[in-house]
């Protein structure tokens, strides 16, 4: 594979052993670090320490970032695993010698805390972090009780890295044999598409059974790592005087929980179209019923394969009304070495976009030429260019955006492209069906499956709470359940996938995050809406939010950018273009 298509990582080291030596320096740290200790309330002392502490975390993001984009390129490469590994435990060691840090800036006081930034504009950055560590101070413990905590970090965190490496280090090939006698591949990367092509449903159910029979003969595992990775999160809960697993996830950006149950309530309870929308797929499909990875099924066929500069152009064509900053940023995002496009053996699945902290952001693709890839490029251009604003207009420790602002910018560029191929003037009637089919599949997937996955969290967590066992039964169990309300089908007749839990990564990686992808969407929804409308000013207001960072708790940067999450209205909004959309699509199915 040619560099153009691959990640150029030199721009963090040149080779493996410049990493090791850095690795090695880095571990100074830890001991510079705590030789501060008592030290804080003498302001010349505190200065000395922010500084390290700074250089400290640019060293550390530069470790963390080569080792695990490294290591996502192949999992099954056993050094680079263990780099990444060394990385972790030099954070924890780091963890464990900062542990002090916060209990000794409380006990200044926030007064003293602000005068000392406001004579001191060095450390003007350090401002947000101080405001969120007094707003959370009740969470924070004395510095022995902190000191102990931390030298479990690695064990709390591990449900993730035994997740990852049960799914992607230990798993082999998966093939199926076809009713036409084809052998296929079945994996994460091409399931969907080997679906939406199968000629029969009795295809589809072998396809989709082939992918799942991993976790089906792994479920009892993955149930344990889930209950791993909850009892992590009850320790921390009751360590921390936290009222529950919610508040544990939601308090740190300061989001309201008015704003969760919001958006649970609207879209549980309005699934209305959703189900009307896979009825009339049913019939118009010819299905006896609707399964639910028959969702990959198009309504009408595009035969246009895309190649990787065809998506890149079309992405740039699609926002060329947009100011030439925003343009050129699109256009830097998607230089070569930064972004790594191709499936590869042993490859994270998925796609990402990873930066910040000063470094240029890299996108990770597994690109097929479908249409999906396209958007799914212009997705990750959206993180990245908001990256590239974030940096332009804030300091180092100001960047770093929250996870529920971040898929705001992604989800832009997919409402823009969506709009910018429906309006394109030369669409017959199959073109249209099939981007119809896919803004509606937009809302289905972004704002009604992700939530029904942040409530699956939420009923799991309480369960757990109640101290009730967990398990791959209780597990599937909540997701028949779920599935039921939210889209009207029975998961139970389809064998394995009630197993969707094991699945989704982000519920073991990262617990509590993939409610935020209907937050975001609702967001972005609106925002594009007021962009397109022409309404003066909504789009700086719009470049303004991505300015912003990680400089302010995100419920208020969404505000500023004219959305109020804690109010229904916003989520009604998705629910009334939902009605909107399959309204249009069954006018059109019946032309």
């Amino acid at each position: 594979m040619s560099n153009k298509t691959s990640w150029d990582l030199s721009t963090f080291f040149e080779s493996e052993e410049a990493f090791l030596e850095a690795l090695e320096a880095f571990k100074a740290y830890p001991k510079q670090l705590a030789s501060y200790q008592g030290k804080l309330s003498d302001l010349d002392q505190f200065k000395e320490y922010l500084r390290l502490s700074k250089k400290m975390n640019e060293d550390l993001s530069r470790l963390y970032y080569f080792a695990s984009m490294r290591s996502d390129l192949n999992k099954k490469d056993v050094n680079n695993a263990s780099d990444l590994s060394k990385v972790q435990i030099a954070l924890r060691d780091i963890e464990m010698a900062v542990s002090f840090e916060e209990p000794e800036i409380l006990a200044m006081g926030k007064e003293k805390v602000d005068a000392f930034i406001k004579d001191n504009p060095e450390f003007d950055e350090f401002s947000f972090s101080f405001e969120k560590l007094f707003r959370g101070q009740s969470h924070v413990l004395s510095p022995d009780k902190e000191k102990l905590l931390s030298s479990y970090s690695a064990v709390l965190g591990e449900a993730g890295q035994l997740y990852s490496t049960l799914s992607l280090s230990d798993r082999g090939v998966a093939k199926c044999t076809l009713s036409d006698g084809r052998e296929v591949e079945v994996n994460q990367a091409n399931w969907s598409s080997l679906v939406a092509d199968a000629k029969s449903a009795e295809d589809r159910a072998t396809i989709f059974k082939t992918l799942y029979a991993y976790y089906d003969a792994h479920k009892a595992t993955y149930g344990e790592i889930y209950n791993l990775g909850l009892q992590s999160q009850l320790a921390s809960v009751r360590a921390r005087g936290y009222k529950d697993i919610l508040d544990l996830h939601l308090d740190g950006s300061a989001i309201p929980e008015q704003v969760f149950h919001n958006l649970v309530e609207v879209a549980s309870q309005n699934a209305k179209p959703l189900q009307e929308y896979y009825e009339i797929r049913r019939k118009y499909l010819g299905l006896e019923k609707h399964r639910s990875y028959d969702r990959f099924i198009q309504l009408a066929k595009s035969e246009k394969k895309y190649t990787y500069d065809e998506a890149k152009q079309l992405f740039w064509d699609s926002i060329a009304a947009f100011p030439q900053d925003f343009q050129d940023k699109a256009h830097e995002v998607l230089r070569e070495g930064f972004v790594d496009v191709y499936p590869a053996e042993g490859k994270r699945s998925g796609a990402y976009s990873n930066g910040g902290e000063d470094f240029h952001p890299y996108i990770l693709l597994n690109f097929n030429g479908e249409l999906d890839d396209c958007f799914t490029l212009a997705h990750e251009s959206g993180h990245s260019i908001h990256t590239l604003y974030a940096e332009e207009a804030q300091p180092t420790l100001k960047q770093n955006y929250t996870i529920f602002v971040a898929e705001i910018a992604s989800t832009f560029n997919e409402h823009n492209l969506l709009d910018y191929l429906l309006n394109s003037g030369t669409l017959s009637k199959q073109d249209k069906i099939f981007l119809l089919q896919k803004s509606i599949d937009e809302i289905c997937s972004t704002f009604y499956r992700q939530t029904l996955f942040g409530q699956y969290e939420y009923e799991i967590a309480k369960l757990a709470e109640a101290g009730q066992p967990i398990n791959y039964e209780v597990l599937s169990a909540k997701m028949i359940e779920l599935y039921k309300t939210y889209f009207g089908i029975d998961i139970a007749e389809e064998e394995v996938k009630p197993l969707v839990w094991a699945y989704i990564p982000h519920l073991f990686y990262t617990p509590f995050y993939v409610y935020q992808y209907a937050t975001s969407f609702t967001s972005s929804m609106l925002i594009y809406e007021r962009v397109k409308a022409k309404e003066e000013g909504a789009f700086n207001q719009y470049l303004n939010l991505l300015r912003s960072g990680g400089s302010d708790y995100p419920v208020s940067q969404v505000k500023a950018a004219g959305v109020d999450l804690t109010t229904k209205e916003p989520y009604l909004a998705v629910i009334r273009r939902m009605e909107e959309l399959v309204s249009d699509l069954k006018a059109l199915l019946e032309e």
